[in-house]
């Protein structure tokens, strides 16, 4: 495999992003990072969400440049990065990314980076075709779908390609309210759309769920309605991330289950 076909990431931090206000529609490209600056554009756009926007607190390594969200398994990853384009087709600004990690690629990292947020035993039999992906977001400017749209696109295709069949993450939400929304989107979630036994996790700092209300009528985040409308499992209860102050929801999806416009793309 070359650079540009062996992908990866973990955790798919996928934060709960606000509803978008209307914008102009933009023509889009998607690549795969293939410099350490193009790395850097996906790194300084999540900085932005995350850390500006969403109050997280970012523990990247020591003399990392600031402005960047970096952490370890980076240098693992490839980097998958859509950009606006300009009306003479030259490519913009990265305006959307996923970092994509393969099975070869966890091994020489010492594992998923889910593995530290999960116990995930039950999936020991499915790692040699698992890809995780993580650290996902949108420009605010941009989240009217056709960036997500043109990254599961690609991301599709990539799973293609290397033989890959199952695609595991963590979709976020925020506890700005103290966990109460998450702790009632889990248990709505929950109720439909669990995972099998075998493909259920633990978390290693779970959510307090028996202490917050699970009756509160929620709305999932747009990303995460998208996943389980492709046909999404939730592997088990939500971990807490207290750097990002977020419910991590543990998320499988088999690319059998993927709608027929992706699995074309795929062909």
């Amino acid at each position: 495999m070359n650079r540009s076909q062996i992908l990866m990431h973990a955790s798919l931090h996928a934060a709960s992003l606000p509803r978008p206000s209307r914008a102009p529609t933009a023509r889009l490209s998607i690549s795969w990072a293939n410099s350490e600056s193009e790395v850097r554009e996906a790194q300084a756009l999540r900085y932005e969400v995350f850390a500006v926007e969403m109050g997280a607190r970012l523990a990247s390594p020591k003399h990392a440049p600031a402005g960047l969200d970096i952490d370890l398994f980076d240098a693992y990853c490839e980097h998958l990065l859509v950009r606006t384009e300009g009306d003479d087709g030259e490519p913009g600004a990265v305006i959307g990314t996923y970092r994509v990690l393969t099975p070869a690629a966890a091994k020489r990292a010492g594992g998923l980076y889910s593995d530290t947020e999960f116990d995930l035993t039950r999936l020991r039999a499915l790692r040699p075709r698992i890809a995780e992906i993580g650290r996902s977001c949108v420009h605010a400017d941009h989240r009217s779908g056709s960036a997500i749209m043109a990254l599961w696109g690609a991301l599709a295709a990539f799973m293609a390609r290397n033989g890959l069949d199952t695609v595991i993450g963590c979709a976020s939400v925020s506890m700005r309210d103290g966990g109460h929304v998450a702790a009632s989107l889990w248990r709505q979630i929950a109720a439909q759309h669990l995972a099998p036994i075998d493909c259920q996790v633990r978390p290693r700092l779970p959510l307090p769920i028996a202490h917050l209300r699970q009756d509160l009528v929620v709305e999932a985040p747009a990303l995460i309605r998208g996943y389980l409308r492709c046909g999404a499992k939730l592997m088990g209860e939500p971990a807490w991330d207290p750097d990002f102050n977020t419910a991590d929801l543990p998320l499988l999806l088999r690319t059998a289950d993927l709608p027929a416009r992706f699995r074309r793309v795929t062909g």
